[in-house]
C-alpha cells in the first residue's frame, strides 16, 4: 500500500466523518448568536455533539469561520470525482470539467483512496478524512517552546498583587478552579490580571529589540481556552478579567438612578476640556457595593487612567444599635463619610490636578456642596441611565470587580490593602495610553507641568 499510495500507513480510527465541514458550519451558526445546542441542530448533528465541540475549543472558532481557498480539493469536489469515475471518465476529463490540473486529480486517486482489502478504491468520505488528518499542523505552540516568553505572560496574567514596598498582598482565599466560570459572588484570586492584549504589546516596550519576545493576544487566549494547547494551565482562565472558562456573549447590567440634584450640576454643564481628555484633573467617581451595604469608593482620572480607591470603613455602633431613620449611615457609605474619604484622598494631589468630579445619582455624594467648598472641586452628575457618561469609571469598576467581586464583604479589606490593589491597576499598560501604564501618564503629566513651571520662572 505503501508503493501504491506514496504514503505511510495510516490506521484508520473507524467510520470517516465529515466532522470538519459540519463544524465550519457550526461556528457560522455560533457566530449568528446561536447556543451550541441549537448550532448543532442547525447543521444537522447532535447536542451533545455540538457542546463537546465548543468546549473543545474553548468558544473560539479559530479558522472555522474562513471559507475554504480554492487552493484545496473540497468534500464536493471528491464526490463529483466519485460520480465521473463510475461513468468511466478518465483523469484528464474530471481534471477539464472541474477545471484542475490532471495531475492533483492524479495525485488525489492514488494518495487519498481507501486500501481496505488490498487494493486502491476512492470513495469521497474516506479521501476527505485522508486530506483532513495529514493537513492538520504539526506546529508546537510559540509559549510551548520558549520559556522566557512563558514566564513573563504567566507573571504578568497570573502574578502576586504587592504592595507599595514590595511585599506581596495575599488576598482572600478563592475556592479551587473547577473549569466552570468564576464564582458567583464570592471571592476571586487576587492576581497581576493583564489582559492578554495589554501582555501581547508591552512587550514591544519591554523587549524592543528581541523579536523572540513577540506573541499575539490571540495566541495567548488560544493557550488558555484550547484544550491540547498546552503550554499555559487551563485554571488560569480565572485570572482573566471576565473569569470565564469559555467565551460567551457578556450581558450588562444598569442601576437605577436618583433624582436629588439640581440643574446647575448636570453634566450639559461641565467645561468641554473635561470631554475631550486634554486637560488631566477631570475625575469620574462611584461606588461599588458589597454584601451588608459595605462599599469602596473609586476615584479614575479621565486623562491618564488614573485610580484611587476611599477606604469606606465600618462606624462605631454598625451591627449594634438599631438603624435610624434619616439617622447616620453606620455602615460607613453615607454622604458624611463618603465626602469626607473624598477629601481626604483627593486632597493628596497637586491643585491642578482637581478640576471636576463627575458622579452618577447616588445620595452619597448628597453634600457635593460642601465638597466643593472645602476642595475645590467642581461637582456634576451624569443624567438618568446612563452609565456612558462615566464610562471610564465603569470600566474601572469592572477591572476591581475581579478583586472585589459582587456578594462579598468589602469592609474586611484595610487601606493599605486597597492602596495595593489600585498600584496594581496603576501599573497594568493601557491599549488607550499607547500602552503606557496610568502612573506613567501621570507622572509625564507632572513632570511636564514642574518644567513648565521652571521655564517660566527662568
Amino acid at each position: 500500500m505503501k508503493a501504491l499510495t506514496g504514503r505511510a500507513p495510516m490506521k484508520s480510527p473507524g467510520k470517516p466523518s465529515l466532522r470538519r465541514d459540519v463544524e465550519r458550519l457550526f461556528w457560522r451558526e455560533i457566530a449568528k448568536g446561536l447556543t451550541s445546542e441549537e448550532a448543532a441542530i442547525a447543521v444537522g448533528a447532535s447536542q451533545a455533539a455540538g457542546s463537546r465541540w465548543f468546549r473543545e475549543r474553548g468558544g473560539m472558532p479559530t479558522f472555522m469561520l474562513s471559507p475554504l481557498t480554492g487552493r484545496y480539493l473540497s468534500f464536493e469536489e471528491r464526490e463529483e470525482i466519485v460520480l465521473m469515475q463510475a461513468q468511466g471518465a478518465g483523469v484528464r476529463e474530471i481534471a477539464r470539467r472541474l477545471g484542475r490540473d490532471p495531475a492533483t486529480i492524479s495525485r488525489e486517486l492514488r494518495r487519498n483512496a481507501a486500501t481496505r482489502g488490498g487494493k486502491l478504491e476512492y470513495r469521497a468520505s474516506v479521501a476527505q478524512w485522508k486530506a483532513e488528518l495529514m493537513s492538520r499542523r504539526p506546529k508546537t505552540a510559540k509559549l510551548a517552546v520558549n520559556e522566557r516568553l512563558r514566564e513573563y505572560v504567566q507573571e504578568r496574567l497570573s502574578g502576586k498583587v504587592r504592595r507599595p514596598d514590595g511585599a506581596p498582598v495575599t488576598g482572600p482565599e478563592a475556592a479551587p478552579w473547577k473549569g466552570r466560570n468564576k464564582p458567583r459572588r464570592q471571592d476571586r484570586r487576587w492576581a497581576t490580571a493583564w489582559s492578554p492584549e495589554q501582555i501581547s504589546y508591552r512587550l514591544k516596550f519591554d523587549f524592543p529589540d528581541d523579536e523572540s519576545m513577540r506573541i499575539s493576544h490571540e495566541a495567548i487566549y488560544q493557550a488558555l481556552y484550547i484544550q491540547g494547547r498546552g503550554a499555559l494551565k487551563r485554571e488560569l482562565v480565572a485570572c482573566l478579567r471576565t473569569g470565564r472558562a469559555l467565551r460567551v456573549p457578556r450581558a450588562r447590567s444598569r442601576q437605577n438612578a436618583s433624582g436629588h440634584v439640581t440643574s446647575d450640576v448636570m453634566i450639559s454643564e461641565r467645561p468641554a476640556e473635561a470631554d475631550d481628555r486634554a486637560v488631566p484633573g477631570h475625575w469620574e467617581g462611584d461606588l461599588i457595593i458589597g454584601t451588608g451595604r459595605s462599599a469602596i469608593g473609586t476615584l479614575v482620572e479621565r486623562t491618564t487612567r488614573f485610580t484611587m480607591l476611599l477606604h469606606l470603613p465600618r462606624m462605631d455602633g454598625y451591627g449594634v444599635e438599631p438603624r435610624v431613620k434619616n439617622g447616620p449611615a453606620l455602615a460607613g457609605r453615607g454622604a458624611e463619610a463618603v465626602k469626607d474619604a473624598i477629601i481626604g484622598t483627593i486632597t493628596t494631589l497637586p491643585e491642578q490636578l482637581r478640576r471636576s468630579l463627575t458622579w452618577d445619582r447616588g445620595k452619597e455624594l448628597a453634600q457635593h456642596a460642601q465638597l466643593r467648598i472645602d476642595t475645590g472641586l467642581q461637582v456634576y452628575f451624569a443624567d438618568p441611565h446612563s452609565p456612558w457618561q462615566r464610562g471610564t469609571n465603569e470600566n474601572t469598576n469592572g477591572l476591581l470587580r475581579q478583586y472585589f467581586p459582587k456578594g462579598t464583604d468589602l469592609s474586611r479589606w484595610k487601606a493599605d490593602e486597597l492602596e495595593a490593589v489600585a498600584l496594581a491597576l496603576n501599573n497594568r499598560p493601557r491599549k488607550t495610553l499607547g500602552w503606557k501604564t496610568p502612573a506613567e501618564a501621570l507622572n509625564e503629566h507632572l513632570l511636564s507641568v514642574q518644567e513648565a513651571g521652571v521655564a517660566t520662572t527662568g
